[in-house]
C-alpha cells in the first residue's frame, strides 16, 4: 500500500513505483503498464508505450490488485504483527505504483484533452480507492493492535517510526468515525478529487491557450536577444511564424515583464498573466474554489477539527496556524517597510527619466532592473549570457559531486516520453549505483507550469536493494536549435532549488519505503531544496560553470562581486510577493466553514487591504490560479512551508560559515547523515538539531534577506 500511505501522508514528491515481486493482472500482456517495469537499473517506468487508452484498464485492474491485497492482511486469521500487517501494507499495491507513476507524469507533463478526459473519470475512483483502504475496519483493527505494541515488540527505531505513521495517516484520514460519517467522507474526498482535477485543467488551459502576439521589431524593444528568441520559437509553435509570442506563463511572462521598454504591452502581458482563472469564463475557477473550501471545512469537522487549516497542521513541524501565522507576521512588517523604500527609489527614478507615471504592477520588475543597475551598477541582463543551462546542469552535478560524492553519467536508450528528455546515471564515490535522474527542461503545450520534482521509484531495502529514480521538471523557452538556452538568475536559483529535491531522493537510506527521500512534512521538506540554492553564488560553482556563451569566459571579478553586494537588493518586494499569498492561504481556510461560500477574489482583496498590501505588488499566485492549494491538498494551508524551512536553510547554510567553507566536509558529512538521507525515519525536529546541534534560529533568515544587522 505503498501509494495509498503516500497519499495519506504530508509528502511533498509525486507518487513512487517499484520493480518487485508481484501478482500480475491477466491483462498485463497487453497492457505496458501493469507488466513490472524492464530494462536497466532495476526496470525503468514504459514512458514511450504508454498511450491514453492504457491508463482507464491499467488502473481499474491494479486497483482491484491493490484491494485484494489489502483484503487479504485484513482477513488474516493470524495475529496482527509488524511483518504480516505494517510491512504486509508496505508491499502491497506496487503495481499501482507503477501506474500512477507514468499517470502522474501525462497529468503534469502531456495533458491533452484524451487525457483529461481519463483523468476526470478517475481522479474520484482513485480518492474512492484510498476511502476504501482507510474505513476498512479490520484493517484498521490490526494496524491499532500493532501501534499499541510497538513498544515492547522488539521493533527497530525506523519500524517504530513506520507503525506511528501508518497509525496516525489512517487516524487522520479517518479511521475511526463512524459508518454516516465515514461514507459522507468517501463522497467530500471523491467530489474534491473531481474538482482538482478540473481546477488544474482550468489554469493549464489560461496559461497555455492564452498568447500575446507580437507583430513588431518595435514591440520587442528592451528584450534581451535570449528572450527575443524564446518569443519567436513560441509564436513559430502556435503557426505565427515570423512573429513573436509572450505566452500565459511565468517562464514567458515574468522576462518580458523585466526587460520589456513598452509600458502598454506590459500592462497587457500583466494582466492576461495574473487574470488566470478570473476571466468569467470556461475557465474560471472562482467556483470551482468556493466548492473545495467549503468541502474541506466540512471533512474537517467530520474529522473533529475547527479547520482545514488545524487539520493539515495536525501532520506539521509548526502544528498549529498560530504558530505559522506568528512566523509570517514577524516577517511582514519589515518587508512591508522595505517595499515602500524600493517603490520610493523607482519612482525616484522614473520622474528623473520623466516617464510621468505612478509605479504600478506592471513597472515593478522593470523598474527594479533600472534601480539595481543604478544603484549597484548591475544589470541582470548582464547576467544572462553567462547563465547557460547546460552549463549550470553541470554545476549541479560539480556541487552534488562534491558536497556528497554523487556522480552523473549520461545515459541513453531509455524510453522517454519526450524526445528532449534527458536522463543521468547516479553512482556514489565507490562506483556504486544510487539511482537514475530524469530531466525535462522544457515548455510545452500540455505540461503545467512552474518546477517540480518527481519520485518514479523510491528507494528502499525491505523487498530487497531498490534504487531510487527521480525527475526535475522545468519550463525554460528553447531558444533556436542549437543555440544555448540561456536563463535568469531566478531561474538558475530555481534549478538549484529543485535539483536539492532530486538529492533528497537520490540520498535516501532507509529500509521502507513510506519512509524514503522527500516523504516527510510539507514544511521540512522544502529546508533541503533551500539550502542547496546556496551553493549556486559560490566562486567555484560560479567561475567554472557561468561562462559566457560567445566568450567561454567565466564572470569578471567585478561582476561577481556587484551580485555580492546586490544579494539583498529587492527581497521586499520577493517576500511580500510570496508572503500575502501565504497569508491568504492560511487565513482562507481559517475563515471557510461547510455553510456559507466564500467569494474567492473578494476575499483575496479584503485580507490583502487589512494586511496593507502595497498597491505596486500582487499575490505571486493569486487565489483563482493557485495550484498549491487547490490541484490537490498537498500545499493546502500549508504554502507558509516555505518560510518556515527557510528558516532552516539560512540557519544550516550559517553552519557552513561558521565551518569556514561551504564545501566543509564535516558539515556536509552531517547534512547528509542526518538530514538528507534519513528521510521520515525521524522527527524532522530531531534530525535538524543532530545536524546543528541545536533547534534552528529565525535570525539567519532575517540577516539572509537584509531585515536585520548581518
Amino acid at each position: 500500500m505503498i501509494r495509498a500511505l503516500l497519499f495519506l501522508s504530508v509528502v511533498a514528491a509525486a507518487t513512487s513505483c517499484h520493480t518487485v515481486k508481484t501478482t500480475e493482472a491477466p491483462a498485463s500482456a497487453k497492457n505496458p503498464l501493469l507488466a513490472p517495469w524492464s530494462g536497466p537499473f532495476g526496470g525503468v517506468p514504459p514512458l514511450a508505450t504508454a498511450r491514453v487508452e492504457h491508463f482507464r484498464p491499467a488502473l481499474e485492474a491494479a486497483m482491484a490488485e491493490e484491494l485484494a491485497e489489502i483484503d487479504a492482511i485484513a482477513q488474516s486469521k493470524a495475529p496482527p504483527t509488524f511483518e504480516n500487517t505494517i510491512a504486509a501494507l508496505e508491499n502491497a499495491g506496487r503495481a499501482l505504483s507503477r501506474v500512477q507513476t507514468v499517470y502522474d507524469i501525462h497529468a503534469s507533463t502531456l495533458s491533452t484533452k484524451e487525457f483529461q478526459a481519463v483523468e476526470n473519470e478517475m481522479a474520484p475512483k482513485l480518492a474512492e480507492l484510498g476511502d476504501k483502504i482507510v474505513q476498512n475496519e479490520k484493517l484498521f483493527a490490526r494496524i491499532a493492535a500493532v501501534y499499541d505494541a510497538r513498544e515492547k515488540s522488539g521493533l527497530t527505531q525506523e519500524q517504530q517510526r513506520v507503525v506511528w505513521l501508518t497509525h496516525s495517516n489512517f487516524v487522520h484520514a479517518g479511521a475511526k468515525l463512524a459508518g454516516p460519517a465515514k461514507a459522507r467522507l468517501s463522497e467530500i474526498n471523491q467530489k474534491l478529487a473531481s474538482l482538482f482535477a478540473a481546477f488544474n485543467q482550468h489554469v493549464m488551459a489560461d496559461e497555455t491557450g492564452r498568447m500575446l502576439v507580437l507583430e513588431s521589431a518595435a514591440d520587442l524593444a528592451g528584450l534581451p536577444d535570449s528572450v527575443r528568441a524564446g518569443a519567436a520559437a513560441a509564436a513559430e509553435s502556435r503557426d505565427q511564424k515570423g512573429k513573436w509570442g509572450i505566452v500565459n506563463t511565468r517562464s514567458s511572462a515574468e522576462p518580458f515583464l523585466t526587460y520589456s521598454d513598452r509600458r502598454d504591452l506590459r500592462e497587457k502581458v500583466w494582466r492576461s498573466f495574473y487574470a488566470r482563472g478570473n476571466n468569467g469564463d470556461a475557465n474560471d475557477t472562482k467556483q470551482l474554489i468556493a466548492e473545495i473550501l467549503q468541502l474541506r471545512a466540512e471533512r474537517a469537522r467530520l474529522l473533529g477539527f475547527p479547520t482545514h487549516a488545524h487539520w493539515r497542521l495536525e501532520q506539521s513541524m509548526a502544528k498549529t496556524p498560530e504558530a505559522t501565522l506568528a512566523l509570517m507576521e514577524s516577517v511582514w512588517t519589515p518587508a512591508v517597510a522595505r517595499v515602500h523604500e524600493e517603490v520610493a527609489d523607482m519612482q525616484k527614478l522614473a520622474d528623473k527619466e520623466g516617464a510621468k507615471i505612478t509605479i504600478e504592477p506592471w513597472d515593478y520588475r522593470y523598474y527594479a532592473e533600472k534601480v539595481r543597475k543604478e544603484k549597484y551598477d548591475l544589470d541582470q541582463g548582464a547576467l544572462q549570457p553567462y547563465l547557460q543551462l547546460d552549463k549550470l546542469r553541470d554545476g549541479l552535478f560539480y556541487t552534488a559531486d562534491r558536497l556528497f560524492g554523487l556522480k552523473f553519467t549520461p545515459v541513453s536508450g531509455l524510453p522517454l516520453l519526450v524526445d528532449d528528455e534527458l536522463v543521468y546515471e547516479v553512482k556514489d564515490k565507490a562506483g556504486k549505483h544510487v539511482g537514475l535522474w530524469y530531466f525535462d527542461p522544457y515548455s510545452r503545450t500540455g505540461k503545467r507550469s512552474g518546477a517540480w520534482m518527481n519520485a518514479y521509484r523510491r528507494q528502499e531495502r525491505f523487498d530487497g536493494e531498490i534504487s531510487t529514480i527521480v525527475s526535475n521538471n522545468c519550463n525554460f523557452v528553447k531558444g533556436a536549435p542549437g543555440e544555448p538556452v540561456l536563463i535568469s538568475w531566478d531561474d538558475a536559483r530555481t534549478l538549484f532549488h529543485e535539483f536539492g529535491h532530486a538529492l533528497h531522493g537520490l540520498l535516501s537510506n532507509v529500509t521502507y519505503p513510506s519512509v524514503s527521500g522527500t516523504s516527510v512534512f510539507n514544511d521540512y521538506v522544502e529546508f533541503p531544496s533551500q539550502v542547496l540554492e546556496q551553493w549556486l553564488e559560490t566562486p567555484e560553482v560560479l567561475n567554472q560553470f557561468a561562462l559566457h556563451v560567445e566568450t567561454g569566459k567565466p564572470m569578471p571579478k567585478e561582476l561577481l562581486e556587484k551580485l555580492q553586494k546586490a544579494s539583498t537588493f529587492n527581497q521586499g518586494f520577493a517576500t511580500v510577493e510570496y508572503l500575502s499569498a501565504a497569508l491568504v492561504d492560511m487565513k482562507l481556510h481559517l475563515a471557510a466553514t461547510p455553510d456559507k461560500a466564500i467569494d474567492p477574489a473578494a476575499f483575496e482583496r479584503d485580507t490583502l487591504a487589512a494586511l496593507g498590501m502595497p498597491k505596486e505588488i500582487v499575490m505571486r499566485h493569486r487565489t483563482t490560479q493557485f495550484l498549491h492549494l487547490f490541484a490537490s491538498d498537498d500545499y493546502s494551508a500549508g504554502y507558509y512551508s516555505y518560510l518556515w524551512s527557510e528558516v532552516h536553510s539560512a540557519d544550516a547554510w550559517e553552519a557552513f560559515v561558521e565551518a569556514g567553507s561551504p564545501w566543509d566536509a564535516a558539515t556536509a558529512k552531517k547534512l547528509r547523515d542526518h538530514v538528507f538521507s534519513v528521510g521520515n525515519t525521524i522527527e524532522p525536529a530531531d534530525g535538524y538539531r543532530a545536524f546543528r546541534g541545536r533547534d534552528a534560529k529565525p535570525d539567519a533568515l532575517m540577516r539572509e534577506r537584509g531585515f536585520a544587522k548581518k
